[in-house]
Parts: structure tokens; sequence; C-alpha cells
């Protein structure tokens, strides 16, 4: 309570100080209601690990989890197909397997 009754009196003795107090409580507010939108709806932050370990893996190709998408139109995208053969990374020999994953040929 005494900052709050501090800050009145600074804005009666000094009134060209309103908009500064506006300015960084609005500032404030956003970056607050940013970072608790960040924590509730971003597929990278999983809360329920027992439950849900890999939130990422049920988004959509359809659904929009960034804040602000320039030139994109999520509606229109679609999903790829999965990968059915093995491909070959020619300067390594790595092999790239059907889960994404690059491992060595078997007979190395």
């Amino acid at each position: 309570m005494a900052m709050v009754s501090l800050i009145r009196r600074q804005m009666k003795n000094h009134p060209a100080l309103i908009p500064l107090f506006i300015f960084i409580g609005g500032g404030a507010t956003m970056s607050a209601l940013y970072l608790a939108r960040l924590a509730l709806r971003n597929p990278d932050v999983s809360w329920d690990r027992k439950n849900n370990p890999e939130p990422w893996n049920k988004l959509g190709p359809t659904d929009q989890y960034k804040f602000f998408a320039v030139n994109t139109d999520y509606s229109k995208l679609k999903k790829n197909e999965p990968r059915t053969s093995t491909e070959t990374c020619p300067s390594l020999s790595w092999q790239l397997d059907v889960e994404g994953r690059w491992t060595l040929p078997s007979g190395m």
C-alpha cells in the first residue's frame, strides 16, 4: 500500500510523470500477457508430462500457434506424407530411416 500512495503522491506533485506511468504500466501488462500466452498456448511447453509428454505431435497442419504469421495461410497447408524408403547422405554414408533418425548402415 505504501507504494501505491507514493505513486499517487508523485503524480499529484509531478503531472508530467502520468504518461510515463501509463506507458510503463501498459508495457508491463502486455509483456505479462504475452508470457502467459507463450506458457499456455505454445506447443513446445508441456505442463502435463505424464499424460501428454509430446504436445507438438498433436498439432495438425492447419493449426496456427505462432503469434504473428506473415504471408502464411494455415488453412491451405497439407501434412507431409510419411517416408516409405530410406534416403542416404552421400558424403557420410549415413542413412535416414523411416522414423527420421540418422543411422549408420549395418555393414559399417
